[in-house]
This record gives C-alpha cells, sequence and structure tokens, in this order.
C-alpha cells in the first residue's frame, strides 16, 4: 500500500510540462526554468580537470572546506548574519534538510501565494501544515498578510526574491518590514535566493538575513551557470541548525559530487553579467509584446512572467498554447488559484519570437 502521506502529494505541474515536451517534435518550450546557455567553459574545464584526477568519490558530508570558504567570504560581502554554511543537493535538497530540522508535525510554515511548487510539498512531506497567504495582485508579501495568518503553531515564513514565478523582487524596507514581524512572533525565515544575480533595471540584491538572525538563506549555481543538473546549492544559518542538517544529509543525499564542488568554486569567480544583460533584453521584448493584451507585473528579476490568462483560465490557456506546440506552465502549478500561468523567457530568441507570436493570437 502506498503511503498516506504520498497519496496526498500531486505530481509537479512544471515537471508534468517536461515530460510533455519530451513526447513532441521541436516543441516551443517556455515552460522550464533553466538557463538558456551552457555552463560557461571555464566551469566545465574545471570540473573536467578534478575528474581527470580522480576526484570522484565520497567527501566530507558538509561540503568541501575550500568551496564552504569561498561561500563563507561570498556572503559575508554581502553583510549575510550566518554562522555556518554547508553545501546542499541543490536548493531543493536544502529546503528539505531545512524542513527536516525545522518542523515538527502539525508545525505551521507560511507560503506566499503565488510561489515555487515544491515549498508546500516539502512542508507536507514533514508533517506540517504549509499555510497558504494570498498575494494577489500585486505579489509582494506585506506585515499585514503574516500578521493575519500567524498562529501558535506558526514556526517560519518563506520568501523568495526573486521571484519565481513573478519576477516580484523585494526592496530593502520590505525585506526589514518582514524581518521585524518575524522577530515579533519568533518565527523563522526560510529564503531563497537562487535568482539572487537575475536582476534588471540597475536594482541591487538584498538579503533578508541582513536585517534579522533566524533565517536560512538558500542559494545554489543552477541558474547563474546553468549547472542544474550539478545539482549544487548551499545554505548558511546557525551553527546549531547546520549540525543537525549535515545528520540529516548523510541519510539521505549523502553529499555533492566532488568535482562539481571544485567547479563551483571557479563559478563563484566567473563575471556572467552580460549574461544578465541578454536576459534583461528577453525581459524587455517579452513585456512589451505582451503589455497590450495581458495583466501582470513587470518582473523585476528571475527570468520569469506571470500573466493573468484570458478570461481568467490559465488551465484553459495552456492547453490552446500546447495544442499550438507552445509550453507554458499553468498558474495552478504554483497557486490556489487557475486565472494565471507562468512564462519562462530563457530560451533563444528564435523560440521567444515564435512562441510569444501565438501567445498573442491565442489572447486575440
Amino acid at each position: 500500500m502506498i503511503s498516506k502521506r504520498m497519496q496526498e502529494l500531486k505530481p509537479s505541474g512544471i515537471r508534468r510540462i517536461f515530460d510533455l515536451a519530451t513526447t513532441l517534435k521541436t516543441p516551443i518550450n517556455l515552460s522550464i526554468g533553466s538557463a538558456y546557455f551552457d555552463v560557461p567553459e571555464p566551469i566545465k574545464k574545471e570540473a573536467q580537470k578534478w575528474m581527470n584526477r580522480g576526484h570522484n568519490q565520497y567527501v566530507t558530508t558538509q561540503g568541501l572546506p575550500e568551496l564552504r570558504d569561498a561561500l563563507r567570504r561570498h556572503l559575508e560581502a554581502q553583510g549575510i548574519q550566518f554562522e555556518d554554511v554547508m553545501v546542499t543537493s541543490g536548493v531543493t535538497g536544502g529546503f528539505y534538510l531545512t524542513m527536516l530540522v525545522l518542523v515538527d508535525p502539525g508545525d505551521e510554515v507560511l507560503i506566499p501565494d503565488p510561489s515555487f511548487v515544491m515549498y508546500s510539498p516539502a512542508v507536507q512531506l514533514v508533517g506540517g501544515k504549509p499555510v497558504w497567504v494570498d498575494t494577489y495582485p500585486e505579489f509582494r508579501l506585506t506585515p499585514e498578510m503574516i500578521r493575519q495568518n500567524v498562529t501558535s503553531r506558526t514556526r517560519a515564513i518563506v520568501i523568495n526574491s526573486p521571484n519565481n514565478p513573478t519576477g516580484v523582487v523585494y526592496s530593502s524596507d520590505e525585506l526589514k518590514a518582514i524581518a521585524e514581524v518575524a522577530r515579533e512572533h519568533d518565527l523563522w525565515i526560510i529564503s531563497d535566493e537562487i535568482y539572487e544575480h537575475f536582476l534588471f533595471d540597475g536594482l541591487t540584491f538584498d538579503s533578508v538575513a541582513r536585517y534579522y538572525d533566524k533565517v536560512v538563506v538558500l542559494r545554489g549555481f543552477s541558474k547563474s551557470w546553468a549547472m542544474s543538473g550539478w545539482r549544487v546549492g548551499y545554505l548558511a544559518t546557525k551553527a546549531e541548525m547546520i549540525r543537525k542538517m549535515v545528520v540529516a544529509q548523510q541519510y539521505s543525499y549523502v553529499c555533492v559530487a566532488a568535482y562539481s564542488q571544485r567547479a563551483a568554486i571557479v563559478a563563484l569567480q566567473y563575471d556572467g553579467s552580460h549574461l544578465i544583460r541578454e536576459y534583461q533584453q528577453k525581459r524587455d521584448y517579452v513585456y512589451s509584446e505582451l503589455k497590450p493584451l495581458f495583466r501582470f507585473q513587470k518582473p523585476q528579476g528571475a527570468f520569469f512572467i506571470f500573466p493573468e490568462a484570458p478570461g481568467g483560465d490559465g488551465d484553459g490557456f495552456v492547453e490552446r498554447a500546447i495544442a499550438k506546440n507552445v509550453l507554458t506552465v499553468p498558474g495552478s502549478a504554483f497557486s490556489r488559484r487557475k486565472t494565471h500561468f507562468r512564462i519562462s523567457f530563457s530560451a533563444s530568441d528564435e523560440d521567444l519570437e515564435k512562441g510569444i507570436r501565438i501567445l498573442k493570437e491565442l489572447a486575440e
């Protein structure tokens, strides 16, 4: 018999579209949150070098000391408050470790609606209760929204900036306000910062961990350096939390591949600003093309746009787009609502032009 916890979980809406893409001939894929470019050559060469040197065995669960030192310097330069850092199997692995260590059965975790697909299931898998906080139509979590949903069982708040699926970026003042309400109620903040480098219009990155110490900072190398298949993430938080997360990882993911960690050290030093400029150009194109026909918040970061579907039927609109060989993700994958859909503009210019043209035709 299948366990009750798994019977209650539905497959990821994103992965369903990913699987569908493998069955279509040359689909126009505007659905998956992966980089449109390959891993930069210096990073690949570093991984190959260490593979060829035989650096292919188990390593310490917490991560290579050399990488952890580099990560510590990176975080300290940004003014992040933390006591220790560990390397995880992507941000997803780091988030799950956080749930295992932080959340007991019955504990509540506040999750903005909409949000990335794995937050709520991860809470459920450890016996916690995800509490959705409606942020429509601005898609910004406010202190008032948090206070309205806090109970005696509330354990943590999840935030994600730059945001998937909306592209929203929280300002420093907004982060300070969220930190203050967390301090009022002695809550943890779980801050997913995987898109820290994807900022447009001259914005600079800020972290809630600059203003509050009970924060788990989650970051990784999947987006900025196209290393999604390499599964290198990291988290920074209090030392006591890290010690227990290491134990949890010993009995689950064990460790991240050694050559991937070596390559991550080089990735931290790689200047990808030219790639971010390309993403902003893609954002500008999609924004200008869709603005006359759709309602949405202009993305300030990440590489997604989250329009309201014509007639408020995101699921139906996505199905009609699939019939035209264009893949997007229904908003219901990220939300309790079905009114929106997500477009990833992390695609080639050719696919973007073709896909946007078809989406406009469907809207008209």
